[in-house]
């Protein structure tokens, strides 16, 4: 499989972030891009794109925990 459909599909789910109006909607997709692009950044190698998605993702859980305590 070639590495960039993986990419493009982690493009999607943040791009498609942006369009939802609702907070844990937007965190829950923008988390399944961030993660997709942690498999694309293994897959080509690049320890940048692994490390930024990975804090991002953290992130996004760190809120979806804190709204569901709420």
């Amino acid at each position: 499989m070639n590495p960039e459909y993986i990419g493009y599909l982690a493009s999607a789910f943040v791009a498609i972030s942006f369009l939802l109006k609702e907070i844990n909607k937007i965190r829950m997709v923008n988390l399944v891009g961030c993660l997709l692009f942690v498999a694309y950044g293994f897959l080509i190698d690049s320890l940048p794109v692994i490390i930024t998605n990975i804090l991002i993702s953290l992130v996004q859980i760190y809120y979806l925990f804190l709204a569901k305590k709420q």
